[in-house]
């Protein structure tokens, strides 16, 4: 289990996180929402360790890895696919996935095949460069390059964000067939309500930089969260 406890976090002066607590299980999907600017990425950067956290704790797997730098968290199975994609546009489909290869011991220098049993278009496009592809193709290959890391935790940072409607559907069937498994914990950040919404086993609703509403669907009331959503 992830365990986010009262974290702090600043960039110079300005205070992005205040007092952050928060839990992710496996075999769930925790979804964070909030308006723009809220401290959304903020939380996710202090959970991959992209950025330090000043006060409060983050722990993984019993692990107090609050001081832990990124690489040594994606060793121990946390990842990221980041918002905006970040795929490497010239390089093929196959370049991309094996970029993964980074932080996994020899033995594991493999795609696994549940990559294109999720996103067969993957497969059928290897060969082609990354840029080549459409907004949800590139979404497909960014979550596909996440997985080849085995990630016992997995964040995803406005996965729909300028992505067609077919797209997100299977991008949604993808992640309830992964945390079905029970062996992977996963963060959704959305801003997307109804997306989050078939998919949410609980909500951490954030409000300037704090968690202003947390628990499992049913525990909360729906049109209060979809008003904290709103501009």
């Amino acid at each position: 289990m992830l365990k986010v406890s009262n974290i702090d976090l600043y960039y110079g002066a300005s205070q992005s996180l205040r007092s952050v607590t928060m839990t992710a299980a496996k075999g769930e999907v925790t979804c964070i929402l909030g308006r723009n600017g809220v401290g959304k990425t903020s939380l996710i950067r202090g959970i991959l360790g992209q950025a330090r956290v000043q006060g409060g704790s983050v722990s993984w797997e019993d692990n107090n890895i609050t001081q832990m730098g990124a690489a040594d968290r994606a060793r121990a199975g946390i990842a990221l696919v980041p918002q905006g994609r970040e795929i490497f546009p010239m390089l093929t489909v196959e370049e991309n996935l094996k970029t993964g290869f980074g932080m996994l011991p020899r033995r594991d220098r493999f795609i696994p095949p549940e990559v294109f049993e999720l996103f067969p278009v993957l497969q059928e496009m290897l060969g082609r460069r990354g840029g080549d592809l459409s907004g949800g193709q590139q979404q497909q290959l960014a979550i596909g390059r996440a997985l080849v890391m085995r990630p016992r935790l997995l964040a995803l940072d406005e996965p729909t964000e300028g992505i067609q409607p077919s797209i997100i559907k299977q991008i949604g069937a993808a992640i309830r067939s992964l945390v079905t498994k029970g062996d992977i914990a996963i963060i959704l950040v959305e801003q997307y309500f109804d997306f989050a919404k078939e998919l949410a086993d609980k909500y951490v609703v954030m409000d300037r930089g704090e968690v202003v509403m947390a628990g499992a669907p049913s525990e909360l009331d729906e049109a209060d969260v979809r008003r904290r959503l709103s501009v």
